[in-house]
């Protein structure tokens, strides 16, 4: 699926860097270079490496040379400073092609004040342009921020619900405090902290040359990127400024790898002939539910081809009566006598279970996609179709699109799980119930996302 990618907001700036990092690192091709980065300030674009210039657009730095002042957090002046310069973004998007692409992706911190607030602003503005479906990436802020942040995303959700074809949500509280759920040994603490042995998984383009080893990533003083400063608002009470900021680093790279393995699904350079071949419809198909989404993600090293293990899976291929491994022989894909089908299995009841942007109750989900990649000598259709099984079952849900994406240059076999319009989400109701604490009995214009998410 070739996307449109927009960031909007200091989270929203990184995220898409990041995602331009990941894509070129991994050798898939998502957006090709179509991005745009829109932000109040120039501060959000000093920490980005791979979207040039011409490409970063500030909005409202005309009012802030008038009048001396900014929007200060405040998202609804965010929204109005989108409105206000309607022409300046619509001329910026004239860098964006369109007519390559299978739509546009927005990208925002939704707590923040310009990605809560004008992100909502710019959707409404791709859509009245742009024919292909336009989605958004709405990052929710960890609980440890305060009310403020989370009353902030709570209308902020509610206004990209409404505006746009699908939201995949990423819960930042679900990052803060063990890393990456359900991960394979990962800290999660941030980049810096990570054992040698994970930081070798990432590419090298994916990691921010600021994150080293006992040094923050970013501005001290502001990890959104939104101009929310000072530990109260940004990293909670007990927690130290560096922690954040790398945790932020981390989830950052998180993200991105998860959304360039999903949409780019299929876009790799040079590689083998799928025997699933996920087409962008799929894709499109799974989101076109509307309302909230999350993707699921897991992946485990490979051992290099060669060996007892990489002959029997030739003779497989060439006499399909040949057994798999016995268990026990060493000569499965992990070294440990497991099959390529129970590895697959495994891989992806890990990847649906535990490893969710957004976690949720799955059975609540409207459709779901599954995505495979890897070296071709272990993508077993046997695990393929029976870890579908396993997910039509466990989600309850009918039909399951599914797609596998050979890459013999990759050392790792990657499972990616999507669940669009999920409306049984913890996190969001939570959230939801401070945002009411916060502005009181709730009136008409303060109903649950139920509808919303739903529709």
């Amino acid at each position: 699926m070739k996307l449109a990618v927009v960031g909007v907001g200091g989270a929203g700036c990184r995220i898409v860097d990041r995602i331009l990092a990941f894509e070129r690192a991994s050798g898939r091709d998502l957006c090709d270079g179509n991005t745009l980065l829109i932000d109040s300030t120039t501060a959000a674009f000093e920490a980005v490496e791979h979207v040039p210039e011409e490409r970063r657009l500030v909005v409202g730095d005309v009012r802030w040379d008038v009048d001396s002042t900014d929007i200060d957090g405040d998202p609804e002046a965010a929204a109005e400073v989108a409105r206000e310069e309607h022409n300046e973004i619509v001329r910026a998007f004239d860098l964006v092609e369109f007519h390559e692409v299978d739509g546009v992706l927005v990208v925002a911190g939704l707590a923040g004040a310009t990605g809560g607030g004008a992100g909502a602003v710019v959707v409404d503005q791709l859509r009245a342009i742009c024919d292909e479906p336009v989605y958004a990436v709405g990052v929710l802020p960890a609980e440890s921020e305060g009310q403020g942040p989370a009353l902030n995303a709570a209308r902020a959700l509610r206004s990209f619900v409404e505006r746009a074809d699908n939201v995949v949500v990423f819960d930042n509280d679900a990052w803060a405090d063990e890393g990456t759920p359900g991960g394979d040994g990962a800290s999660g603490e941030g980049i810096a902290d990570l054992p040698d042995e994970a930081l070798e998984r990432l590419p090298d383009e994916a990691i921010p040359e600021e994150v080293v080893p006992g040094e923050p990533y970013g501005e001290t003083g502001d990890p959104t990127g939104d101009g929310r400063t000072g530990d109260e608002e940004a990293t909670g009470e007990g927690a130290s400024n560096e922690e954040a900021l790398v945790r932020y680093a981390r989830a950052n790279v998180d993200l991105a790898e998860r959304l360039v393995t999903l949409f780019a699904a299929g876009e790799f350079d040079g590689s083998s002939a799928p025997e699933n071949r996920l087409d962008p419809s799929d894709i499109a198909r799974t989101l076109d539910t509307g309302g909230v989404s999350t993707i699921g993600y897991a992946s485990t090293e490979v051992p290099r081809d060669g060996g007892l293990g990489s002959w029997l899976r030739a003779l497989r291929d060439w006499l399909p009566w040949v057994p798999d491994p016995e268990p026990g022989s060493g000569a499965g894909p992990d070294g440990e006598g497991s099959t390529d089908a129970a590895k697959i299995n495994r891989l992806v009841r890990r990847a649906a279970r535990s490893e969710l942007s957004l976690p949720c109750e799955v059975s609540s989900a409207d459709r779901a996609l599954i995505a495979l990649s890897g070296p071709s000598r272990v993508l077993s259709r046997k695990g393929f179709e029976s870890g579908r099984y396993w997910l039509e079952q466990e989600a309850d849900i009918v039909d399951v699109m599914a797609g596998d994406e050979p890459h013999d240059r990759s050392s790792a076999l990657t499972a990616v799980v999507l669940y669009s319009n999920v409306t049984d989400v913890p996190r969001i109701d939570a959230m939801q119930e401070t945002a009411l604490g916060r502005e009181g009995t709730p009136g008409t214009d303060e109903k649950r996302f139920d509808a919303a998410r739903s529709t």
